[in-house]
């Protein structure tokens, strides 16, 4: 629970299902005090308890918040994080509110709603009752458009781009967030993506966890948007508070740089098993407290390690030692039929089932003398901390409840006067009954009354309707017309673009088509364009047009570029590489060490994505180029000879010294 304040909730007037909105009796529980707030509608109690932030709502029916499960849903949503929804009268065989009270040794007037309620407050402050769960212990993280893109104008493309690009920039900030804590915490990841054009359209993530713990919050900016939710269960699950709880616990610790950290509860179930390497003593107590509060701190080291001592002391827990060397073949015995992944978690596990097995036969006597209707983990956590079994009984056997509104006479009043007291409630009682079938009466009439005045209603409504008909009729007839023609102006708009549109198509084409003629008469050679010198701009010029052996390209800037880069264009075997501006000259002198020319200057026949070069050109400006390179390795290999030569030299003279 986030602090110790619960609500009991219970219906005090109207129904969930009903039109108008049902009215509620809620009482506050907080350090035993308990605060009664009448005839509260739902929005207020969420804003109630948004404010509080009690640990749980407990009512006698999960139906009297909801009228289906789809409204419950709603209601959990809004929810603080850690703040639970607890149906006391248990899961789907409910037991009575009255019988459950008597058990726990108080009574309450059923007929009063505010009693109720404080009744359903305390029984969920005594661990009585189910949790309602509706999600599952997954959450998905979805990464998508904040907008529409439109049918847009000339630059929807590039809006696009802009749009899609920032979608796949968040999703991969996001990715690696939750891989970082997929590895970290062992959960499990996975994803998919929907690609589109410049990025991603949306990028879905599923990770098995509860949304609490995951490390990613929904956020929107003015292009991305990103949802965070919990996965719904196909049915309500009932989860006992008794058992699921998980309060008290038998940890084991493995210390050191990878920490072997292993959680057991009271009966023996494993509960987390994990090695975590470079985890501090904060994290290593937040992650215990996840799973309850620790009875016992356990090693399998003698003497206790300082690290572990630590954490006992952070939970004032017990210390469990095995008191001397445990064996690695004894470790292993114990370990072995639950699994355990390397040594870290092994002997963790191994010095948690050392001690519930030392503590194993207490805890049979605790359960064979402890009465059923009391908190069985309580009890053996008193007794781990060295009560006896009936002291530790007595100690969570709840007192009978004192009520505020006990009459304020004292008791040797209230013996001396009870008969008086007797006939003055009867009197009461009988002006009760009688005001109640007065008031039924009234109610009748009522009733009566309002259903006469609904017909009046429904008379007078369809005497409007008919009189504005025709006005109506008249007043859709001009906003149709007027509707018509804004959407004809607008067409008449679109129609001119898109003749511009192909005017301008029209020309691009025959521009093509000049150059596909001399490409087929042999005056051209087809060049292929990469608008920058990147990989990226190389790979969509291969997605887009294809860049196979022998092809010409045309760098459009070639600055910020490397080897690394120019290797690319090497690999895919292009014939030489057009510029119009410098390469950088550690791109350059790859280009010449693979023999690939690249020529600046050329003159180029060029329409959008397309060009063309003239033959006579590219051979004549590939010859000088190859003059270049050939007077470049003439003097790199006159350089080479130079540095053997006085690389002998100065050897030979270290000799002769």
């Amino acid at each position: 629970m986030q602090n110790g304040v619960i609500y009991g909730i219970d219906i005090a007037k109207g129904s969930s299902r009903a039109r108008e909105e049902p009215r509620y009796a809620v009482a506050v529980l907080d350090k035993g005090e308990v605060t009664h707030y009448s005839l509260l509608r739902r929005h207020r109690i969420l804003r109630m308890v948004q404010k509080d932030r009690p640990g749980c709502i407990a009512v006698d029916n999960i139906y009297e918040l909801a009228a289906d499960k789809k409204d419950l849903i709603n209601f959990l949503q809004r929810l603080p994080e850690g703040t639970k929804l607890v149906q006391v009268t248990g899961g789907i065989h409910q037991r009575p509110l009255t019988r459950l009270a008597r058990e726990h040794n108080f009574t309450f007037n059923q007929l009063n709603p505010n009693e109720e309620a404080e009744a359903c407050a305390r029984l969920a402050g005594l661990g009585v009752g189910c949790e309602v769960s509706l999600f599952e212990d997954m959450t998905k993280i979805k990464v998508s458009r904040a907008r529409s893109l439109g049918r847009g104008g000339w630059s929807q493309n590039r809006y696009r781009r802009k749009v899609h690009g920032g979608v796949k920039e968040k999703s991969r900030e996001i990715e690696s967030v939750l891989k970082k804590f997929s590895r970290e915490t062992g959960f499990e990841l996975t994803s998919r993506v929907t690609e589109g054009f410049g990025g991603y359209v949306r990028a879905e993530y599923t990770i098995n966890a509860s949304r609490d713990r995951v490390p990613v919050k929904p956020s929107s900016t003015a292009d991305v948007q990103v949802t965070v939710k919990s996965v719904e269960r196909d049915k309500i699950k009932y989860l006992p508070l008794g058992k699921k709880g998980r309060r008290y616990t038998i940890v084991g610790i493995d210390p050191g740089t990878t920490a072997g950290i292993a959680i057991l509860s009271l009966e023996g179930e494993l509960l987390f098993l994990q090695s975590i390497r470079g985890i501090s003593h904060d994290e290593i107590v937040k992650l215990i407290s996840e799973y309850g509060k620790p009875a016992v701190i356990a090693t399998d080291v003698y003497p206790t390690p300082a690290a572990v001592e630590k954490i006992r002391r952070s939970f004032n827990a017990v210390l469990g030692t095995p008191g001397g060397e445990m064996r690695a073949e004894e470790k292993i015995a114990l370990a072995r039929p639950f699994g355990y992944s390397n040594d870290h978690e092994r002997d963790a596990l191994a010095a948690a089932l050392t001690t519930y097995k030392n503590y194993k036969n207490v805890f049979s006597r605790v359960e064979k003398k402890t009465p059923k209707h009391l908190d069985m983990d309580k009890v053996k956590f008193h007794v781990i901390h060295g009560v006896s079994i009936e002291e530790a009984i007595e100690r969570i056997t709840p007192s009978p409840v004192v009520r505020k509104d006990v009459p304020s006479q004292s008791e040797k009043e209230e013996v001396s006067s009870v008969d008086g007291l007797v006939q003055k409630l009867r009197e009461e009682l009988s002006q009760k009954n009688s005001q109640i079938k007065q008031l039924r009466e009234y109610v009748a009439e009522l009733k009566y009354e309002s259903s006469q005045k609904e017909r009046t209603i429904e008379l007078l409504e369809m005497r409007v309707r008919k009189v504005r008909n025709v006005a109506y009729l008249k007043v859709r007839k001009d906003k149709e017309i007027d509707i018509r023609d804004r959407e004809i102006e607008r067409l008449k708009k679109e129609l001119g673009k898109a003749f511009k549109s192909l005017k301008k198509q029209r020309l691009q084409t025959r521009r093509i088509k000049q150059l596909h003629k001399k490409e087929i008469k042999g005056e051209g050679l087809p060049v292929k364009i990469i608008t920058s010198f990147a990989k990226e701009a190389i790979q969509h010029t291969k997605d887009v047009y294809g860049l196979k052996k022998g092809d010409l390209v045309y760098l459009e800037d070639p600055s910020g570029g490397g080897p690394v880069t120019a290797s690319v264009l090497v690999d895919s075997g292009v014939k030489a590489v057009l510029i119009s501006e410098d390469m950088p000259h550690a791109a350059l002198e790859h280009f010449y060490d693979s023999d690939i020319p690249v020529i600046r200057g050329l003159e180029m026949q060029r329409v959008d994505d397309f060009a063309t070069v003239a033959p006579e050109a590219l051979d004549k400006a590939i010859s000088e180029w190859e003059e270049k390179a050939s007077e470049r390795r003439k003097e790199k290999e006159h350089e080479q000879f130079k540095s053997i030569l006085d690389e002998y030299r100065s050897e030979r003279k270290r000799g002769l010294a």
